[in-house]
């Protein structure tokens, strides 16, 4: 099955050299981004940058998402309805659910933008294929005003798209047409970490003395041979530590900077809070656990559900609704992810929310059931009040029955005539 049906074009163009790459490797400009060229792929080498991506987009791709019809009030699962199967089940014929919104979700986290082209039939979303970001160019056409998308294959084919054929989730944006990537935006950031990673890569790679210099009174007859020598018996972390014996006169002088000197270490921690702060991520989710108690890390998640997973969680929804959903279709049907999994708290406090909503009539057994993946009983579905645990319906019968008794009204005694 081809990926691209129509309006192939070939890119005859080169791609034009990457300046700053060049400018990298020819050490001019090294002050920008603490000397590190920054891309959205490279920023992965960073563990934080990776981390952070990874527990995003993995926990809002394995959240249930339901197609929801709704009509007269009442909500039920569309599984009769073609797109319910591509947003629960297979996005395509070689791409399941999961694995299609994690690639649009670490799209989002690293590009700002998700793309992929929509496949139908018979007016219905059957299919969703996946398009890389950094391949996609968005602009208005000047006669038309209409949007276009305009795609690079491998291959080097340019391939342009209506925004009727594009499902397009937009991360944060100035303009509301395309996401910012939030990598550029911190790129200085992520640079310095980089630079950080490279320092200690180095530090380690020359032993506990990261440079210094020889000196002899005299003049050294082949200073390559001695500096080799030198570096065979003590450099490498394997060789930290080792006593020198040192002859003829020379002596050692250290020009490295101590780790405790340069503050190597807070650095890197801070460095690590900062990637946190971009991606809205607690530090203990992951892995740093520095600040991190029993009694916050519970709140603290749900923190994480509700200020870091749920406007990506809403950006992805109304993708939905305004991509995938006909005029028609958007009055009877919506996509809703289920968060109910991620917001649970332990054991002890979901058994007393559910008294609560049981006492108070707005709970059934069954509901409790259903949300604790148990399977319904029978008569689980009557709902009780507070007080004498009636069934509510019944409460109201009789509430209603109190309301439109008659009362009949007293006799007049008669007086002596």
């Amino acid at each position: 099955m081809r990926l691209f049906g129509r309006r192939e074009k070939r890119n005859t163009a080169d791609n034009n050299s990457n300046q700053k790459l060049v400018d990298f490797i020819n050490g001019t400009d090294i002050d920008i981004n603490a000397g590190v060229n920054v891309s959205e792929e490279s920023s992965l080498g960073v563990t934080a940058v990776y981390a952070c991506v990874k527990i995003i987009a993995e926990s809002i791709a394995s959240l249930p998402l339901h197609l929801i019809r709704e009509t007269s009030g009442i909500r039920t699962r569309a599984r009769d309805h073609p797109l319910y199967g591509v947003l629960h089940d297979l996005a395509n014929e070689e791409t399941t659910s999961l694995n299609f919104r994690e690639a649009c979700l670490s799209s989002l986290l690293l590009w700002g933008n998700a793309y992929a082209r929509i496949e139908r039939s018979n007016g219905h979303v059957t299919a969703l294929w996946f398009l890389k970001p950094q391949r996609m160019e968005v602009y208005r056409d000047a006669n038309t005003s209409k949007l276009i998308y305009r795609y690079t294959t491998e291959t080097g084919q340019l391939v342009e798209f209506d925004a009727q054929e594009i499902f397009h989730v937009i991360g944060f944006s100035l303009d509301g047409l395309k996401g910012m990537s939030p990598i550029q935006q911190a790129k200085q950031t992520i640079g310095l970490t980089f630079a950080t990673e490279e320092y200690g890569a180095k530090f380690f790679a020359n032993g506990a003395r990261p440079g210094g210099v020889l000196e002899t009174p005299g003049v050294v007859k082949d200073p390559e041979r001695l500096r080799a020598s030198w570096n065979a018996q003590f450099q490498g972390s394997r060789n930290s530590h080792k006593i020198a014996v040192l002859e003829e006169g020379i002596k050692y002088h250290s020009i490295g900077i101590p780790p405790d000197e340069a503050q190597f270490l807070e650095t890197r921690k801070f460095q690590l809070s900062e990637i946190c702060r971009i991606f809205r991520v607690p530090p203990h989710m992951i892995a740093d656990l520095d600040r991190a108690t029993f009694s916050n890390i519970e709140h603290q998640s749900i923190e994480f559900v509700q200020h870091t997973l749920r406007p990506w969680i809403v950006r992805y929804e109304q993708a939905i609704y305004k991509c995938l959903l006909s005029k028609e279709e958007r009055h009877l049907y919506y996509a809703k992810f289920n968060v109910d999994g991620l917001l649970r708290g332990d054991y002890h406090s979901r058994m007393q929310g559910y008294a609560i909503g049981r006492q108070n009539g707005w709970l059934s057994a069954n509901d409790i059931r259903e949300l604790e993946d148990m399977n319904p009983i029978k008569d689980g579905d009557i709902y009780l009040v507070n007080g004498n645990m009636v069934p509510a319906t019944g409460r109201q019968v009789q509430e209603e029955k109190k309301s439109t008794r008659v009362k009949k009204p007293k006799e007049e005694k008669k007086g002596d005539g």
